[in-house]
């Protein structure tokens, strides 16, 4: 542990890392949101969806640096008088669960085509290809609109709320694979006839091991950069759905739900209910984005 501990400091990517204070700044913030988000149950001030702790003359509270305001809510309350800050914790671990979640199906499934794609070619690489110049066709957003749409219509109405997790997961985790499919495809043509592979097929290695453990290890640099960027895309795209009220049912608020309730009461001069969860994704969306820009500088050979 200690001896990769030491590699990793010694390393060109330690040191382009320590060399950019944008990057350390985003990777600050990265850290704070998710360290917030995952250790919730003990860092909020509050439990937003423990009846005991919530109540009804305590709504509508502003910030605590505004007049009216409680040091118990640093950010206020809303209109069932949840802690904002306690909301927006609690609610982040459900955005980041949902983006992590749907980054990993997008990354097997897209890893998967991609690499049988440009290994095996002919007509099952025409077809994937197609298919996913097809899904490029359409906006992400929509498509994902869709899936959610049919999984709600397929299911029963009394297991929608508490299956929308999984049905939110695997729609955005069904529209992001196409980055993954054609990048892998283009390492895996040019890897493929190269002296190793060919080695590896005189020997005997099955076709199968030569694409796990020969190709893929060679492909993984720009699918890791993707995935970071996929993350805070994923994040967007669960926030707009919750927004527009086919993502996260109010029992399991995320981000978006939280700014959805907020805004109708936004002109009303409860600013801070949707305001601050908006500051929080846009923060979190944002250092997640510039890690992702900073590991693709990173590993870009030409840029070193």
């Amino acid at each position: 542990m200690m001896q990769a501990l030491a590699r990793l400091l010694d390393s060109d990517l330690w040191w382009s890392f320590k060399r950019s204070p944008l990057t350390v700044a985003a990777a600050i913030a990265a850290f704070l949101c998710i360290a917030g988000a995952v250790f919730a149950p003990w860092l909020a001030p509050h439990n937003p969806y423990d009846l005991a702790q919530i109540s009804l003359m305590n709504s509508n509270l502003p910030p605590v640096f505004q007049k009216g305001g409680s040091s118990e809510f640093l950010l206020g309350t809303d209109q069932q008088g949840r802690d904002i800050l306690s909301t927006i914790m609690y609610g982040s671990r459900v955005s980041l669960l949902v983006a992590v979640c749907a980054t990993v199906m997008s990354m097997l499934i897209g890893v998967t085509l991609g690499l049988v794609a440009g290994y095996v070619g002919g007509r099952v690489e025409s077809f994937i290809m197609r298919v996913a110049d097809i899904q490029l066709s359409f906006p992400a957003i929509l498509i994902a609109l869709l899936i959610s749409g049919i999984g709600r219509t397929v299911l029963p109405r009394e297991m929608q709320d508490q299956l929308a997790l999984y049905v939110i997961i695997l729609s955005i985790g069904l529209t992001g694979w196409v980055q993954y499919a054609r990048t892998v495809r283009g390492s895996t043509l040019v890897e493929k006839n190269k002296e190793y592979v060919q080695a590896a097929r005189v020997i005997g290695v099955p076709s199968f091991r030569i694409m796990l453990f020969h190709v893929l290890p060679n492909a993984l640099g720009p699918v890791l950069v993707i995935a970071t960027l996929g993350v805070a895309s994923a994040i967007l795209t669960e926030a707009t759905l919750s927004f527009l009220g086919v993502g996260m049912p109010p029992t399991q608020p995320s981000l978006g739900t939280l700014i959805n309730e907020g805004q109708n009461y936004l002109f009303s001069g409860e600013w801070w209910i949707t305001i601050f969860p908006g500051i929080a994704l846009i923060v979190m969306v944002i250092s997640v984005n510039l890690l992702g820009d900073w590991l693709r500088d990173a590993l870009n050979p030409k840029l070193r």
